[in-house]
Order: C-alpha cells, then sequence, then structure tokens
C-alpha cells in the first residue's frame, strides 16, 4: 500500500520537527514511549544479535534502548531524514553508525544483519511491503525483525476516545510544543491506515516472513511485532 502524502512532504515534516521531535514524543506519549523501547529493547537482547540495523532511527532512541540491553552490539541507524540523523548524532554513541538513505532501497549487501529493528517508521514508508521486502533482503536466513508502532486500541469504550485524542487533542498539542500541529494530524491519519493484529501479520508472512507472533501494549496502542525471515529465495 502506498500513502496518498508524497515521500518528499513526509521528510519536510519530520525536518521541521527534528529539534523537538524527541521532547514531543515523551511529552505527548506521557513518557509510555520510554517504556515502549524498553520492552523492544529485551525483546531484541533474547536473540543476542551483533550487527543491527535499526530503521527509521530518528533521533537514535531505540538503539540507545537496545545498546543498555546489548552493549557490544553494532547498531547501523538508518533515516531518509538527514535533520533527524544530526539529532541522533549529538548523543555520540560509538557503537551507532548513522546512514541517510531510503528505507525502499537500502545501501547494504544481501544478508549483512543479525536482526532489524523499526520503531514507529514503517507506517510512514511509502510502500510498506518494499520496505519489508528490503528489510527481508538484508536479513541473515532466520534472522529475527522487529517492528514497533502504533495501532487501536481494541476495548469498545477506549477506542473512540484513542480516536477523539489523535485527530483533536494530539495536532493541537504537538502544534504547541512543535510548531506544527500538521504533521501529527499526518500522523493520526496513517495510524488509522496502517494494519494491526492479525493484519500486520499477515502482510510480514506476505513479505517472506514466518513465525511472526504480536505483543499489544498500554491498551493495544502500540504493538510490537517479531517476525523472522524465512529460508526460502
Amino acid at each position: 500500500m502506498k500513502h496518498s502524502i508524497e515521500p518528499i512532504e513526509i521528510k519536510n515534516l519530520f525536518s521541521s520537527i527534528a529539534t523537538r521531535y524527541e521532547l514531543a514524543n515523551h511529552l505527548l506519549c506521557g513518557g509510555l514511549d520510554l517504556w515502549w523501547r524498553h520492552v523492544t529493547a529485551l525483546a531484541v537482547a533474547k536473540k543476542s544479535p551483533h550487527f543491527i540495523l535499526d530503521l527509521a532511527t530518528g533521533s537514535g532512541d531505540l538503539a540507545v534502548a537496545v545498546l543498555k540491553k546489548i552493549p557490544t552490539a553494532q547498531i547501523t541507524g538508518v533515516d531518509f531524514c538527514e535533520e533527524m540523523l544530526a539529532e541522533a548524532a549529538k548523543k555520540k554513541i560509538p557503537a551507532l553508525t548513522l546512514v541517510a538513505a531510503d528505507g525502499l532501497a537500502l545501501p547494504f549487501r544481501d544478508e549483512s544483519y543479525d536482526a532489524v529493528t523499526i520503531a514507529f517508521g514503517l507506517r510512514n514508508m511509502e510502500s510498506w511491503e518494499k520496505g519489508l521486502q528490503e528489510m527481508r533482503r538484508v536479513l541473515r536466513p532466520g534472522a529475527p525483525l522487529f517492528i514497533l508502532d502504533f495501532s487501536l486500541p481494541t476495548l469498545p469504550l477506549l477506542k473512540p476516545l484513542y480516536r477523539f485524542y489523535l485527530h483533536h487533542l494530539l495536532p493541537r498539542l504537538a502544534g504547541l510544543i512543535t510548531g506544527r500541529s500538521e504533521a501529527y494530524s499526518y500522523m493520526a491519519d496513517s495510524i488509522e491506515q496502517f494494519p494491526s493484529g492479525l493484519a500486520m501479520c499477515s502482510l510480514l508472512e506476505q513479505c517472506g516472513f514466518q513465525q511472526t507472533t504480536f505483543k499489544p501494549m498500554t491498551f493495544g496502542v502500540v504493538t510490537l511485532y517479531i517476525a523472522y525471515k524465512n529460508y526460502r529465495n
């Protein structure tokens, strides 16, 4: 599936909020984003990968969380937004190599990585299928993929309240913090369109992954997906 908004527009949105993106995330999520990344990092650590590719690394939050659990890992952080990478570079993490690249055309050899992680990034790619296929290409056979992204709560009473927050409160609050409420209006729409739960597992399997599982967190506001590259060509 492709977005109605062009990739250059998405890039410009993230460029415009890069310096306040991390602060905005923490405030708008009530600090829960730190917990979500912690849980994801624990899941990654259980597989003990050494060479990790962190796509849509942004300001490097997930990479930092993973390195706290696996200090010996070597992480390549990729993002298509140079301004976001500049924020990650400010953290001066020796084990994190930053690369500006498009997730749909990664500049890495086949089967280069022991694991791929992506937090809140697949949803923003022009084609989810192409993005997943590139992730599969650079993974070693049988290696894991970890996807952390927003989803819609499944509780009947919570879903309408969450949607109201997404479409009405979130953009206004984000506008006060970043000055760009339209960036978060786009985010709300993208969450509505993004497959979750079994639908995401089905998409992963269509793109050559197997043993897919998913773990909803915070009443389903976010979901962690884990899948493994299969062994077919």
